[in-house]
């Protein structure tokens, strides 16, 4: 009777473990759509944030173009630079109520973001999905996305239900929704584009979708991988810009997004740039060996997590912003300084994969400057043309064919190098090369 009573015991134990097995929901959460968050600043600065300085009893609504599709989503919103506490009143996403931990309303401590619920909203790659988030109490802005190449809609009062924003006020750049995550299908991933205006957008067509990082998203979205833009315009690899430096921030925009496994890193313009023009009158020159050893640093710690990162040398830009009041970007001392950088960067051999911006963009004829055809017009961001023609300069196909697991397995094997990225520039070693 043991015998017979054991092998029953067995048997049950399967069929409930199988049938456990089978109603399991399998999961692959993956960053499909990101707006990287950044500090305000006061009137002192040379641009404005071209943002009001507070909502109160207004409704915000935005339109977000995903990469990756699935079946179900999660939206994202940030009070990371926030000095009191967010009162979200309501969302919707495509007149679906949106919920955080079963409840409408939520408030979001200082200096953090929330998650929704779960969505069940079966997505396809590329789609466009409408946001409406309604914001009842007085919120000052002191932490939002700057840029005029995605805007947003501000209506007053609870909008939330309206079909059209006929009568609301636009507004550059992005407030509270930080980022959309799918359920991607398995193997999906997610690329994030880490840069600085011209990853983000400036010279691009606005609202249209035209930037880089746009094209890349199309080129991948057929195999299920998603591209988060994690550009800020005025950023900076070393320094804190127009947001935090790459150094500061490379943890949060780039390690903490889910599902990712690759960065393509576009950086260094603004550190060659910013010295001596308005942005950064008295600041010195940056030198070679403080730029090599940041992209060290991101390295390092990119390649210790498991993620495969791509650097990019950096476009051509004499001439940049010449005839504005932020003229002084460029300068032969500092083309020379991007030479040099352009050099190591193609040659360092420390990154995964090398995209030669610069070749691609440059002029033929006169190399140090952009080619017509790919120039905005402000000799520093490229326009539709010139972003489709950087997307297309990446090799996805070393991104495509990487296997999934093989990221988890580099990290594990790299664990006791892993660590955390300093925001602090002193921390930065010259690089003895």
């Amino acid at each position: 009777m043991n015998h017979h009573f054991h092998a029953a015991a067995i048997w049950i134990a399967i069929t409930l473990a199988g049938n456990a097995l089978a109603g399991e929901v399998r999961t692959n959460w993956v960053t499909s759509w990101y707006a990287a968050s950044q500090p305000g600043w006061d009137s002192t600065f040379v641009l404005p944030m071209n943002v009001p300085a507070f909502l109160e009893d207004e409704t915000v609504r935005e339109y977000v173009r995903i990469s990756a599709g699935g079946d179900r989503i999660k939206l994202v919103f940030t009070n990371r630079y926030g000095k009191v506490p967010l009162d979200i009143g309501a969302v919707s996403v495509m007149t679906r109520a949106v919920t955080f931990e079963g409840m409408r309303h939520v408030m979001i401590p200082p200096g953090t973001t929330v998650t929704s619920d779960p969505i069940t909203l079966p997505v396809k790659p590329l789609a466009l999905l409408q946001v409406t988030t309604y914001l009842p109490r007085r919120t000052a802005i002191t932490g939002f996305h700057w840029g005029a190449s995605q805007r947003i809609s501000v209506a007053a009062g609870n909008a939330r239900q309206a079909a059209d924003f006929l009568k609301a006020a636009r507004v550059e750049g992005r407030l509270f929704l930080s980022a959309v995550l799918v359920d991607a299908l398995p193997g999906g991933r997610t690329v994030v584009a880490l840069g600085d205006s011209i990853t983000d957008g400036n010279g691009s067509t606005p609202d249209a979708d035209q930037r880089w990082p746009d094209f890349l998203a199309r080129r991948l979205a057929p195999h299920g991988i998603a591209v988060a833009n994690a550009g800020i315009s005025g950023a900076r690899l070393l320094k804190d810009g127009m947001g935090d430096s790459a150094l500061a921030r490379f943890d949060h925009d780039v390690l903490g997004q889910p599902g990712v496994a690759d960065v393509i890193v576009l950086l260094g313009i603004n550190d060659i740039g910013w010295p001596g023009s308005p942005f950064a009158l008295a600041e010195p020159m940056v030198t070679p060996d403080e730029l090599t050893a940041g992209f060290r640093q991101l390295a390092l710690v990119a390649q210790a997590r498991g993620i495969r990162i791509t650097v990019g040398t950096l476009p051509p830009f004499e001439g940049a912003l010449e005839g504005t009041p932020f003229a002084g970007h460029y300068s032969p001392q500092k083309e020379a300084l991007r030479m040099r950088l352009n050099d190591w960067i193609r040659g360092a051999g420390i990154f995964d994969a090398v995209v030669d911006f610069d070749a691609v963009l440059r002029d033929p004829a006169r190399p140090q400057r952009m080619q017509a055809a790919f120039d905005s017009g402000d000799h520093l961001h490229p326009g539709d043309a010139g972003c489709r023609r950087m997307a297309d300069a990446i090799d996805i196909g070393a991104i495509v064919a990487r296997d999934p697991g093989a990221r988890r397995e580099a990290a594990s094997a790299r664990t006791e190098r892993a660590g955390r990225i300093s925001p602090c520039r002193r921390c930065v070693r010259p690089d003895p090369a």
